[in-house]
Order: C-alpha cells, then structure tokens, then sequence
C-alpha cells in the first residue's frame, strides 16, 4: 500500500506546476487549486482579482516510498523564481506568490531547510521571498483548470510560457519522470 502524502505549493502559474509535477514518478496526481485567502470557493476571477487573499496552488499526492517531500520542494524550487514578491515573469499580483503551505511541522521543518540551504548556497542572486504558512484552506480550481496545459499545448500562454519551462524541467528532472511522460 503506498504511503500517500500531500505538498501544496505555490509558484506562480498553476498551469506548469501541475503539468510537471504529473509527469513525476511516485505522483498520485497533482491538483489545481487556490488557497491562503479569506474567500470560501474562490473562482478564478475572483483570485485574479487580488481581493480574496489566495495563490495560485498545485496540491500534490505523492508516495513518500518512492518520491521524498524533499525531493517534491526540489523539484518546486526548480519550477519557478522564488525570489520574486508577488509576481512569476509577467504574471503579477499576490495570487502568484511563492509559498509553501504546510500540512505539518515536519513539512514546516523540512520547507525551512531548503530554503536555507538555497539561501546559504546562492543559488540565486537575490533573496529568497517563499512564505512558509500553515495550510488553513484548499479549493479545488474550476475543472477547466486540471491538465489545462496538457489539453491547450496550442494556447498562446502554454506554447510562450509554459512549454518552455516544461522542457528545461523535463531535461533537468528525466531520471524522476514517468514512463509515459
């Protein structure tokens, strides 16, 4: 029986967080969704507002026999610009922080860590802005959200942005993909 597990991370855009991260061996599957805001079941014109006080989540069931939670932060502090307040690229607002929403005080400890270690070896040139909260609300995001890159490769944001970042990850990550991916 596998020993599931669940990360929910924000890093801008959901549509690439998610499109990576089930293309991971051990993921169960990796939702789109909302949450750190005050609004109960947000829509997406409602988080794109900025008014609710949500990010854009990926809520990650993993296997934690096979796929490590470090190893999930790893791959997530490959999938975005961490030192970036409130923004991913052109995508702007606090709906497109960077954070780490805990699920437990291992998860806290281990989110910490990372960060840390990223800060300590100057992976990047300036500092790290990733909140690290306590996970005090989920939404699932609107069906038309799950998988949305895999089912609009052909939209202008998914071939400019998304894509792109896809391959850098699928060439940096390829002993950790699926068969199918």
């Amino acid at each position: 029986m596998a020993n599931l597990q669940v990360a929910t991370l924000a890093g801008g855009c959901f549509w690439c967080i998610e499109s990576a991260f089930n293309s991971v061996d051990g993921v169960e599957k990796a939702i789109s969704g909302y949450a750190g805001g005050d609004k109960v079941d947000p829509t997406y014109e409602e988080v794109c507002s900025g008014n609710t006080g949500h990010a854009e989540v990926v809520q990650v069931t993993f296997d934690a026999d096979s796929l490590s939670y470090r190893e999930v932060l790893e791959i997530f502090f490959a999938l975005h610009n961490p030192t970036q307040l409130n923004r991913q690229g052109n995508d702007v607002g606090t709906q497109y922080r960077s954070a780490v929403f805990y699920h437990n005080d291992a998860q806290k400890a281990e989110a910490e860590k990372i960060i840390a270690e990223i800060t300590e070896e100057e992976i990047w040139p300036d500092p790290v802005v990733t909140e690290v909260v306590e996970i005090n609300n989920y939404y699932d995001a609107e069906d038309y959200h799950q998988d949305y890159f895999k089912n609009n490769p052909q939209n202008q944001y998914c071939a400019m942005v998304v894509a792109p970042k896809l391959a850098k990850f699928k060439k940096t990550f390829a002993s950790r993909l699926r068969s199918d991916a």
